[in-house]
């Protein structure tokens, strides 16, 4: 009897290398699995190179729930001069000859930890208006954006040539910061400026490099060498809690039925989201919903039928 499983299912972590988009490495990925269902769970600019998550079959269905994750980075940021784009791709604004000594700048980097406010750039993929941020800068129009809640947990400089100004950030944040605004903003902190000169992302929720490929190892790989590298889907909520059905349980939420959860005896908050699993392992993502007579589990996204 079919399980419903695709036989080609899972998340692939690909050490992304510069100078192609995060699509192009989708589109690589559809040719070196086979399948048209491929997705990712965070776009890196061509700039940037390091972790993206990619998810094959099933899995691709997660991506519009994997947003929220935290990120880990690594960042050159090169003072005393600005670019439209606010990395070193772009054309330059402004150059200052003055720039700050080594321990101003690492105080300058001390006080944008913690929960600060970002306005995202316009060459950003951000949509107004159903256009993309990123296409209306290249018409050369500006449009307003709202500053936005983000979250810097950590920020580590180092010295790379006090000298030229240039400098490396270990940055641990939240979800939609942008790295380039976040040295932009540092250097208007410090009145001389400054742009991302490269960026390395090291961590996107719970994978990090050390499970990560590049494309070029992957090409090389057999079939069954390629299919070794899917972890299950369900590592990508294995932040969340889970909660085991038994078999009839399991049938009404495949069913789109609401679990109540007196019924099963949970006790999640509302609003929390959950690993389901059944006997045989996992096969949804849960969300917590109240209803006039109290709250259930219901799956929002089914990964296996």
């Amino acid at each position: 009897m079919s399980t419903g499983i695709e036989e080609i299912c899972g998340v692939v972590i690909v050490d992304k290398h510069e100078g192609v988009t995060s699509h192009d490495i989708v589109f690589k990925m559809r040719k070196l699995f086979g399948t048209k269902k491929v997705g990712h769970t965070g776009t890196l600019d061509p700039l940037a190179t390091g972790v993206l998550p990619i998810l094959i079959g099933r899995s691709a269905k997660a991506s519009e729930y994997l947003s929220a994750e935290d990120k880990g980075y690594i960042a050159e940021i090169t003072l005393g001069i600005t670019t439209d784009t606010e990395d070193i791709s772009g054309k330059i604004l402004t150059k200052c000859d003055t720039l700050p000594t080594k321990s101003e700048f690492f105080k300058a980097c001390e006080s944008f930890v913690g929960d600060i406010k970002q306005v995202p750039p316009m060459y950003s993929a951000l949509k107004v208006n159903g256009k993309k941020l990123v296409d209306l800068a290249r018409e050369g129009i500006e449009v307003e954006r709202q500053a936005r809640d983000i979250h810097i947990f950590s920020i580590t400089p180092r010295v790379i040539d006090e000298s030229r100004g240039v400098y490396e950030i270990s940055v641990e944040c939240s979800k939609g910061t942008y790295i380039r605004t976040l040295c932009a903003d540092i250097g208007a902190f410090l009145g001389c400026g400054a742009t991302m000169s490269a960026l390395r992302r090291t961590k996107s929720g719970n994978f990090t490099l050390e499970n990560a490929h590049t494309i070029e190892e992957i090409e090389q790989m057999t079939h069954e060498e390629r299919l070794s590298l899917l972890m299950p889907t369900e590592e990508l909520f294995c932040n969340l809690e889970g909660v085991v059905l038994s078999d009839f349980y399991a049938r009404l939420c495949r069913s789109g039925c609401e679990i109540y959860q007196r019924k099963i005896g949970t006790a999640f908050k509302v609003g929390e989201r959950v690993r389901i699993c059944d006997q045989n392992g996992f096969f949804a993502l849960g969300e917590v919903k109240s209803y006039p007579d109290g709250s259930a589990i219901k799956a929002i996204k089914l990964f296996v039928l």
